[in-house]
């Protein structure tokens, strides 16, 4: 992109209604803009964000042998009474009504849907164990909607579903998905920690949350220097205790407890047969029995991940992406904007080199000053910058300044591979 043409409307103070780091920047950098209470536009490069997310974790799906599928974001009323949870799930599940008076939610979660889907469409133990995901937009009507897109009311979520005829074939797709999940935050280049969870409003036997590591992280985790296990603080605290009381109390693996802060962006569940006994889900087995199916449900909040990240990497100059998340890895500054000069028609060539290698590049053509221009590069988090100036119409050398390190020059000439080895 160019930059005299990108939409990227940036705001120069804090946001006096954004209370959290990720908000803030997300907002001044034009990552986001709010709509109405819980609810955001995601502008082009925080739509970027979510498209890498996308990438990655439809890649490390299909990895494990999940299919991909598209459900509804409306849903009926009888099929959460099917499963016994139009009443129990509370006011977070939004009822609406159509023109003839019937009664839907929109989705805040995919089990009713796809339990209904499966018992009334696989007809064979033999084409199990399967997992079916989606890529949808949730919405859960939170009371009172905070922290940008961290606890939104409406979001995009990764959830995935799978279907076996035993508790053997369930342990080892959820061990799959764990796998998988560990995956995908390694390869965004996120520090984060597998922890011990409460099912809560999705019901099931075990569960694990996984949580990017943040200071100011809403959940508060414990851990032991004895063990390599993380818990989720809440499940160790009794009615009214303090949770800053634990530290240094007995941990359950062994050693004292010590606290640390994470920000929840994946939750695994082993369902069981709690759906598929309610809703009437079952299939024969091989010697002709009726089985209730065992079933797993894995999330992935994929838009709160966006947040989570500039949460645990940033400064006071702005965001620091991870190359690997970043929606822009290369800006490349031009500190005259005359097209005649060599300058700008190198910084052009490189530029549409660099994209045609499927790098994210901008070029900053802008009549601006060179201060103007880096300021926001490092606020927007741009991995590295490419500054084409005096330097280079003096010899050739471009100055590479890097949004975490030390500036450097590059010769012209070793440029393209100088940035490959970056970006591979």
């Amino acid at each position: 992109m160019f930059a005299s043409k990108a939409f990227i409307p940036l705001i120069k103070d804090n946001p006096q209604d954004a209370e959290i780091v990720s908000h803030k920047l997300m907002l001044r950098a034009g990552l986001i803009r709010k709509v109405a209470s819980g609810i955001y536009n995601w502008l082009p490069l925080g739509y970027k964000a979510i498209k890498i997310i996308e990438s990655i974790v439809r890649e490390e799906m299909d990895n494990i042998g999940s299919q991909e599928m598209f459900m509804p974001m409306v849903q009926p009323k009888n099929l959460w009474e099917d499963s016994n949870r139009w009443d129990k799930f509370g006011p977070e599940l939004l009822r609406i009504k159509d023109r003839h008076d019937r009664e839907f939610c929109l989705g805040p979660t995919h089990e009713e849907i796809i339990t209904d889907l499966i018992r009334n469409n696989l007809t064979s133990y033999k084409n199990l164990p399967m997992i079916l995901y989606q890529i949808q937009t949730k919405f859960r009507d939170e009371i009172r909607p905070r922290y940008g897109v961290m606890r939104g009311r409406e979001f995009l979520m990764k959830d995935a579903y799978s279907f076996h005829m035993n508790k053997e074939s369930l342990n080892s797709s959820y061990k799959d998905m764990r796998d998988a999940y560990s995956k995908i935050l390694g390869r965004l280049g996120l520090d984060f920690r597998i922890v011990k969870a409460d099912s809560g409003s999705i019901g099931g036997d075990e569960s694990e949350e996984f949580h990017v590591l943040a200071e100011n992280g809403e959940d508060t985790l414990a851990i032991s220097n004895e063990s390599d296990v993380v818990i989720n603080a809440e499940m160790l605290i009794k009615d009214g205790q303090d949770l800053n009381s634990l530290k240094g109390s007995s941990f359950p693996d062994g050693g004292k407890i010590d606290l640390i802060k994470g920000i929840e962006v994946g939750h695994i569940f082993q369902l069981g047969q709690i759906y598929s006994k309610q809703m009437k889900a079952n299939l024969q087995d091989a010697m002709g029995g009726s089985v209730d199916l065992f079933m797993g449900c894995y999330g992935v909040g994929i838009s709160r991940m966006v947040a989570a990240c500039i949460e645990q990497s940033h400064d006071q100059k702005g965001i620091i992406w991870p190359n690997q998340l970043a929606p822009i890895q290369i800006n490349i500054i031009l500190t005259s904007n005359n097209k005649e000069d060599r300058s700008y028609k190198f910084g052009l060539d490189l530029y549409e080199k660099l994209r045609k290698k499927n790098n994210r590049v901008m070029l900053d053509e802008r009549d601006e000053r060179f201060g103007k221009k880096i300021t926001e590069s490092e606020l927007l988090g741009v991995p590295i910058n490419v500054v084409i100036g005096k330097s280079f119409e003096k010899d050739k050398n471009l100055e590479l300044i890097p949004r975490a390190g030390k500036k450097s020059f590059v010769k012209d000439s070793k440029i393209l591979s100088y940035l490959s080895k970056l970006f591979q």
